[in-house]
């Protein structure tokens, strides 16, 4: 949006300017023709919108001059942008929440920000049996094609994005902190395996902000924003996580949660998602079946056209079905693959109109 390299820096200039958040930003860009204009515009101005004084007296300092610098050489690099929203590659569903960050910094490739997205949170301090069910089923919803969305955290968060990655998929980082900061320090190489498979991670703070207490709260409605839904894994009744739920279901976004042990502390939250109307999830199919609404509306191809045109693995797949309807856990005996595998397959019969699943079972359309 903004190109020209003057309007670039005098952009950064007003992200980094203290108590100048998304709703301010947008605001100054909104009563004056461009970021050049909004700096160059009087104090009085300024405080006729309700900026704090603080920005006001900061807004020309020398003092920035550095970290302007640093974020421009930052975005001659391969691979890094600046997303402005109202840009065609600004994520379409983050930019109908409200509060939708005006800027984000993201490294990766942009074009995974096209597919269906799911947040996985949960609790930082997660058991063992949590940790594994937020790989597993990342795992499979990567392998089916679903862009896995978390924050990097550690716990339910870190699991996630392993899953995802482990299940040959795509993932997005959200980050509390600039993209010059990756937090937690254990999680860098993590980060850059991230971008290294295809995915991204993105913050809407500048480049070399450090951990704020206040920031990771505030990105939540990034993370359920760019999802069409939200499953929470494991949390506590104080979890963040319960935040990021709340969020999504403002956003009018699916929220999902895994039931767990009564005595657990971390199935608490979950199951107060639970009471309050979440969707129960016992396995993947469980999200897939609520999320029918948000795949493509497309019409779906004649069946023997499918059967002609899949792949060899789904060809596999239909033979066993039209012998005889199987449940998931059986065709997985059958074919002997992974169960994640499997369930990306039989989700693209699925989305393409080939089969339906009715008591339990896969059977082949007529």
């Amino acid at each position: 949006m903004f190109q020209a390299p003057d309007q670039l820096q005098a952009l950064l200039r007003l992200q980094m300017l203290p108590g100048i958040g998304s709703r301010r930003l947008s605001q100054l860009l909104a009563a004056f023709a461009s970021p050049v204009a909004a700096l160059q515009a009087p104090a009085s101005a300024w405080r006729a919108l309700g900026m704090p004084r603080e920005a006001c007296e900061q807004r020309r300092a020398s003092e920035l001059r550095e970290a302007i610098d640093t974020t421009m050489a930052w975005l001659q690099a391969p691979h890094h942008h600046l997303l402005c929203l109202g840009d065609d590659a600004y994520p379409a569903l983050l930019a109908e929440i409200d509060d939708a960050p005006f800027l984000l910094m993201a490294e990766g490739d942009l074009s995974c920000l096209q597919a269906p997205a799911l947040a996985m949170v949960g609790s930082r301090n997660a058991s063992k049996t949590g940790a594994r069910c937020a790989r597993d089923f990342a795992a499979t919803l990567a392998g089916a094609g679903m862009l896995i969305v978390s924050g990097l955290a550690r716990g339910i968060d870190t699991a996630a994005h392993q899953g995802a990655l482990a299940g040959g998929g795509k993932t997005v980082a959200v980050l509390g902190t600039g993209l010059g900061h990756i937090y937690p320090a254990s999680n860098q190489a993590l980060a850059e395996q991230i971008v290294a498979q295809g995915g991204v991670l993105l913050s809407e703070l500048p480049l070399a902000c450090a951990p704020v207490a206040s920031n990771f709260p505030r990105r939540n409605r990034i993370i359920s924003g760019l999802s069409v839904g939200t499953l929470v894994v494991e949390a506590g009744l104080n979890s963040g996580s319960l935040i990021t739920a709340k969020l999504a279901a403002e956003q009018n976004r699916e929220v999902f949660a895994i039931p767990g042990s009564i005595q657990h502390p971390g199935s608490k939250g979950c199951h107060q998602l639970l009471r309050e109307g979440a969707v129960l999830v016992e396995q993947v199919q469980d999200i897939f079946a609520q999320l029918q609404g948000w795949q493509t509306s497309a019409p779906a191809k004649p069946v023997q056209a499918d059967l002609l045109a899949g792949t060899t693995r789904q060809q596999q797949v239909l033979r066993e079905l039209r012998a005889q309807a199987q449940s998931s856990d059986q065709l997985c005996q059958l074919l002997a693959w992974p169960l994640h595998e499997l369930l990306a397959e039989l989700t693209e019969l699925e989305l393409s109109g080939v089969i339906a699943q009715q008591g339990g079972r896969w059977q082949v359309l007529n």
